[in-house]
């Protein structure tokens, strides 16, 4: 029989704004009810309002870690992304946030923390250092995080390049990467729109993908990138 030992949490003692910025945040009974209730609601809402669909919901894993990526175009894309998400993994799917958009203001931050279950990530300076940590804690954990790999929300509705910041993360390493396309976010909100419009979104997903071949360099961060973007659009419907 394994001997029991105590491990306080990683973010353990840290202050509330802190920790709501820490990228080894752990849920507590507070933000699991938090979370629970506030995920209810945005079922609820993206049902009724958006008459929200999963094209491909079989496709989605059901155990970390894993990773779902999409395109970017609208404030609704996160929620839109990680309601399809079972209840039990509330606590251990991380949208990956700009920290410099949700965690630079306080209440923002806590809001990004305790109600979206959102992670900061750096886009200057400390960039490289934080995709290390998340890289890390993708494994040690495990955890899913949801990332738009574009790196910013397109302006036109139009998917932006993907960055190689997706293959700093994931090259070499055996975890699932899921392609998904949004669509019908950018026309319920697209930059600059305050109130959502009642459009209908469907989120269309893809088979998952593995890197553990590629190798964790320049070379290998933009080969994953190159095929994540060309996995990504091919989920896009075909209009007449």
């Amino acid at each position: 029989m394994e001997k029991w030992s105590y491990q306080p949490a990683q973010d353990h003692g840290l202050a509330p704004v802190e920790r709501a910025r820490s990228v080894r945040r752990e849920a507590g009974l507070i933000s699991t009810i938090t979370h629970a209730a506030w995920w209810t609601g945005v079922r609820s809402y993206l049902t009724l309002w958006h008459r929200l669909r999963i094209v491909g919901r079989e496709n989605l894993p059901v155990e970390p870690p894993f990773v779902l990526v999409a395109n970017h175009a609208s404030h609704l894309d996160a929620l839109v992304l990680a309601a399809p998400m079972s209840t039990r993994l509330r606590d251990v799917v991380f949208p990956i946030a700009a920290a410099d958009v949700f965690f630079e203001n306080g209440p923002v931050s806590l809001f990004a923390s305790m109600m979206l279950n959102a992670l900061p990530m750096h886009r200057a300076n400390r960039g490289r250092h934080a995709l290390a940590d998340l890289r890390s804690r993708l494994v040690e954990e495990p955890c899913a995080y949801i990332l738009f790999p574009e790196g910013a929300r397109s302006r036109t509705g139009e998917m932006l390049k993907v960055k190689a910041g997706i293959g700093m993360m994931v090259a070499g390493l055996d975890v699932p990467v899921v392609p998904c396309w949004l669509d019908g976010c950018f026309e319920a909100m697209r930059p600059g729109c305050v109130v959502p419009r009642p459009r209908v979104i469907t989120v269309h997903v893809g088979k998952a993908e593995r890197f553990v071949d590629q190798p964790n360099t320049r070379e290998g961060w933009d080969a994953v990138a190159e095929r994540l973007e060309g996995r990504i659009k091919a989920l896009r419907p075909v209009r007449g």
